[in-house]
């Protein structure tokens, strides 16, 4: 055995021991609970049945034991080793109070609560004839653990469901038997109370959308009868006799009353006064609003709230109003309130109480970032506001930023990046369009007008002048879709101060000379969002971003310009670029258990450069490998093809510094388990495969192009990941190395199968890379 291995077996042993230890520190008579353990005795089961219900029923058993890791019970352990301290103050009593765990003893455990808690657990899921006992089991170390017996027998199922008639006596039962198409209680299904629970909430939720505001789940009664035979239960839906005359009502609305300058510390039935003083108030259609300072357009409520004068009460319709004010963004708090006409029947009369932000505000934020080339740094940046510009709740906002970028180790040590810059930005809460166009979102859609400007320092090396215009739609479907077109896009790019030592690079590698390249692109785009992984309970998630971008075209048509035939139009002295462009992103989560996942991701993306270009502009070109790409390769370094970068005598040039490989066409995949360790510490092993191609042949690029044989060329790595996960920050540490790469002797990608190769100089970047990250990669 080798010394390493002897003082990895020393280490887990001492480990060992020092769990162990844990239970001298108990009294005479005390024992140290270990958890509960229950046994689904059934036959009529299958075993991925039983093993799920003996899940659920062990988290309702309580107490819960002390939290190991690995099987060691640390915290425990230093709870023990810290003692009784002297003071409420110091090392020892932080180490015991505030990061030990104090003893969970078998004596808290009340094993026939718990019996009770699982056989309700059981009962509530259809098997209404179960047994459960309780026993306990010791090893004789000063351990026990609870042992529960569960005899489920049969579970049953619904036979028959009954709901009112549509013909019934009175107008609220006839609403509830409309409700019955989309019922959750179907025939066959077994009998879970929880499931009754929903479908009385569903029910409530169909009734207020027909205008029963005063309804709620409780006077929904569901009878079950389990004596019909064979296992089986009818169920009968019905509404309770003692429900209130109100709530079988339906009401439409009356009266609706803003009041815009809301303050918190106002009594509401003071502010409902003023509505009479005529010098205070405004009628806008059908609303009254009460803002004696004029503050807003009364046009912002007509945009934002969906309830009119005798509209039929929709709960719909109600939240869809709130969300809509929330997301303006002019408003700190927005509450609400329906009360009952005295004057009209059946009518509510709606109030809208709105708290605005101060209208002016400056806010400094300084954020530590990181990007896929292994930079790391900070940014500082100070963002002047106005959240009603035009009393439209229109945004104004004019924001300075400066930030510093280093490497700290590895080829581009030494070339910091400086980036300093300005953005103008103004955003309307509606479409600015020459026609009405009407969105049924809960969320606000926006106009944006931007102007952006940044200066880019790469030190030793060159500075890059970026201006940005842009007029852009913003929308929403609902939480889940998202929206971007923007209508008119133009990005000047300009160097300056350009080094001798970057240009002589740029002469024997031609990507490093577009990098400053004079750049003009005039590029329309559309992007479109899914995402439901917000949804936790859902055991697959999943994220798809589609763009397409078109540059160029009307320019190229004006000017007929074909830069094949040597036929360049430029614009001020730089040629615009001309092409088409779409990239996709797919990612699929799939929750595997409580505190693990797997994660994969799919890009792909496609530029087709034409008239007046021959390749995409270097800003809009893909690149590979990264923190947040292929990790097992420096960022940028991968492709396009086969190529690589010689020097004059035709050898590769591995130590290339800044590697700005680029492509048109790109594809890459990601594959990544993750899983919790312990605490806040999460663990995950992943391989990733990608690399980029030209969309034309290049002579300065032999190799660089997209052919058939595209998936021989993918390179590939893996490694495994550390993170600290504190929600809302992430910080991420990859290990990862290649195992297929590019061979320089043969052109082609080749698997990296023995140590021979691994250290082989012909291999490219076959060593260990470490990517220290903030957030996940995908």
């Amino acid at each position: 055995m080798s010394n390493i291995s002897k003082y990895i077996l020393f280490t887990f042993l001492l480990l060992i021991l020092y769990s162990c230890s844990n239970t001298r520190y108990l009294q005479d008579g005390e024992m140290l609970y270990t958890g509960a353990e229950v046994k689904v005795e059934d036959t009529t089961m299958s075993r991925r049945e039983r093993k799920d219900l003996e899940a659920q029923m062990e988290e309702l058993a309580r107490p819960k034991p002390n939290r190991s890791f690995l099987g060691l019970k640390i915290k425990l352990y230093l709870y023990n080793i810290a003692g009784e301290p002297k003071k409420d103050k110091g090392f020892r009593y932080w180490l015991r109070n505030k990061v030990g765990e104090p003893p969970v003893l078998f004596g808290q455990v009340d094993m026939d609560y718990n019996a009770d808690v699982l056989q309700s657990h059981v009962e509530n899921n259809g098997y209404f004839k179960a047994r459960t006992s309780a026993d306990s089991t010791s090893a004789g170390n000063k351990k026990a653990k609870a042992i529960y017996t569960v005899k489920p027998k049969w579970q049953y199922k619904i036979r028959n469901v009954e709901f009112p008639k549509d013909s019934a006596s009175t107008q609220l039962d006839s609403a509830v038997a409309r409700t019955q198409r989309r019922t959750r209680l179907r025939k066959g299904r077994p009998y879970d109370l929880d499931v009754i629970k929903d479908e009385r909430d569903r029910i409530d939720q169909r009734l207020k959308q027909k205008g029963y505001y005063f309804f709620n789940p409780d006077y929904i009664l569901v009878r079950a009868d389990s004596t019909v035979g064979d296992h089986q239960v009818d169920m009968k839906v019905i509404v309770k006799k003692e429900t209130p005359e109100k709530a079988q009502r339906q009401y439409r609305i009356n009266n609706i009353y803003i009041y815009p300058n809301y303050s918190l510390n106002d009594s509401r039935d003071t502010i409902r006064a003023k509505t009479t003083l005529t010098d205070s108030t405004q009628q806008y259609k059908d609303f009254t609003i009460i803002d004696p300072h004029n503050t807003f357009k009364p046009l912002i409520y007509d945009r934002t709230l969906y309830f009119h004068k005798g509209d039929l009460y929709n709960r719909n319709d109600h939240n869809l109003s709130l969300s809509r004010l929330i997301s303006l963004g002019t408003f700190r708090f927005v509450k609400n309130e329906f009360k009952v006409n005295d004057s009209l029947n059946n009518t509510l009369d709606a109030y809208y109480y709105l708290t605005p932000m101060p209208k002016k505000s400056i806010r400094t934020e300084l954020s530590a970032k990181t990007n896929s080339a292994n930079y790391n740094g900070s940014e500082l940046t100070v963002n002047w506001s106005n959240r009603n510009t035009f009393r439209g709740a229109e945004l104004l906002s004019i924001s300075a930023f400066g930030g510093l970028e280093v490497q700290m180790g590895g080829q581009n040590k030494g070339y910091n990046i400086y980036r300093v810059g300005g953005e103008t930005s103004l955003v309307w809460p509606r479409f600015i369009t020459p026609f009405p166009v009407h969105s049924p979102s809960a969320f606000v859609p926006k106009t944006r007008a931007l102007i952006n400007y940044e200066y880019q320092k790469r030190i030793h090396l060159y500075a890059l002048n970026s201006f940005r215009s842009q007029f852009s739609y913003l929308w929403k479907e609902d939480a889940t879709k998202e929206h971007q077109l923007n209508v008119f896009d133009v990005n000047y790019v300009s160097p300056n101060n350009v080094t001798d030592e970057y240009q002589q690079q740029a002469d024997s590698i031609p990507s490093l000379q577009r990098v400053i390249d004079k750049q003009l692109i005039i590029a329309p785009s559309y992007s479109y969002t899914f995402t439901n992984t917000n949804r936790k309970y859902k055991r697959h998630t999943i994220y798809y971003k589609g763009s397409v971008e078109v540059a160029g075209t009307l320019s190229g048509l004006v000017t007929g310009a074909n830069a094949k035939k040597g036929d360049t139009i430029s614009i001020l002295g730089v040629p615009f670029s001309q092409y088409t462009k779409t990239e996709h992103e797919f990612r699929y989560y799939m929750r595997l258990g409580r505190d693990s996942k797997l994660a994969a991701r799919v890009i792909a993306g496609i530029g087709v450069p034409y008239g007046n270009s021959t390749e995409l502009p270097f800003i809009r070109q893909f690149f590979s490998g990264g923190t947040n790409s292929l990790r097992a390769f420096r960022a940028r370094s991968v492709g396009p093809g086969v190529y690589y970068a010689k020097d004059s005598n035709g050898q590769p040039l591995e130590d290339t510094f800044l590697p700005d490989q680029s492509g048109d066409i790109k594809l890459e995949l990601n594959l990544e388990y993750r899983a919790k360790l312990y605490s806040i510490i999460h663990g995950a092993v992943f391989v990733d495969a990608g690399n980029v191609w030209l969309w034309n042949k290049k002579d300065d690029k032999p190799g660089g192009e997209f052919s058939s044989s595209f998936m021989d060329q993918l390179a590939v790595g893996t490694g495994l990941g550390l993170r600290l996960d504190l929600d809302f920050l992430v910080l991420r540490l990859d290990g990862a190395f290649p195992i297929r790469n590019l061979n320089y002797n043969t052109n082609r990608y080749e698997w990296v199968i023995d140590d021979v190769k691994m250290g082989s100089k012909t291999w490219r970047k076959d060593n260990l890379v470490f990517n220290l990250a903030i957030g996940y990669p995908f």
